[in-house]
């Protein structure tokens, strides 16, 4: 039996859409999965689309250091 994936943030987009930021399995092997997911009844539910990115445990690393260095390239728009 596959194992839910525990979504860690989700980040709105518009009305009809969202980034869900997740943990999910697949093969038994844990992956971070950001993905667009959809809605079509007002957000009582929402639907993966195709539009989204996996990272491995092995690139993680990766991804944090590119979002610390984002973060400060874009500090002074973060403190307005």
């Amino acid at each position: 039996m596959a194992e839910e994936a525990k979504i860690l943030a989700t980040i709105p987009r518009n009305a009809t859409e969202q980034l869900q930021i997740s943990i999910n399995s697949y093969k038994e092997k844990k992956y971070l999965d950001l993905r667009i997911y959809y809605t079509t009844d007002d957000g009582a539910s929402w639907l993966p689309t195709k539009k989204g990115v996996t990272v491995s445990p092995d690139n993680l690393m990766l991804l944090k250091d590119a979002v610390e260095e984002a973060m400060q390239e874009l500090a002074s728009e973060l403190e307005e």
